[in-house]
């Protein structure tokens, strides 16, 4: 169990059978009366977002969770396959779990999957990923006055802006915390 005090981004919390990860919170003292915290939970399984509010003090119970070293295998469909790197074992994820780590998702590329009870919750992607370019528009001469930047997709399918002077063939360093590019590789 955990005390509203205890909140922080990204826990898991069981409520009503169900998981939710909190994605937001904010202690909140109205003018008279005891404080309370305001949450936004995330349903683990659905993704639906909800508005909760406990009263200062509550408790609820957390969920802990363990990140296991995985290998992102392939696609199916719209199911994901991973391996789980010590045991061999290979889970199936639906896109939902997967979030919105689909967009630099690349076959054979590590990850962290969070796992609670053995039932995997969701995808963390490292912090930067190599990426090569598919398709971008040439840039023009005499435009980088300005500074400017055009749209590339790269060859997972996701698409991010970039400077003027990078060109199809060329691999990109990622940034998938802000989906921006950071260098040429």
């Amino acid at each position: 169990m955990v005390a509203t005090s205890d909140f922080r981004n990204g826990m898991v919390l069981r409520l009503d059978g169900e998981l939710f990860s909190m994605s937001e919170f904010e202690h909140f003292k109205p003018g008279k009366g005891a404080s309370v915290v305001r949450t936004k939970l995330k349903n683990v399984k659905t993704g639906a977002v909800i508005d909760r509010t406990f009263r200062s003090g509550d408790k609820v119970e957390d969920v802990r969770l363990e990140r296991r070293k995985m290998q992102y295998l392939y696609r199916s469909d719209a199911l994901f396959t991973f391996m789980d790197n010590e045991t061999y074992e290979q889970y199936e994820l639906d896109e939902g779990t997967v979030g919105g780590a689909v967009k630099y998702l690349k076959e054979n590329d590590p990850c962290d999957v969070l796992v609670t009870e053995n039932q995997a919750i969701g995808v963390e992607l490292p912090i930067f990923v190599a990426l090569e370019v598919i398709q971008t528009d040439p840039g023009v001469r005499g435009d980088t006055a300005s500074g400017g930047s055009k749209p590339a997709t790269v060859e997972t399918g996701a698409t991010v802006q970039v400077p003027l002077f990078v060109e199809q063939g060329d691999v990109l360093k990622i940034d998938t915390r802000t989906d921006t590019y950071v260098e040429r590789v």
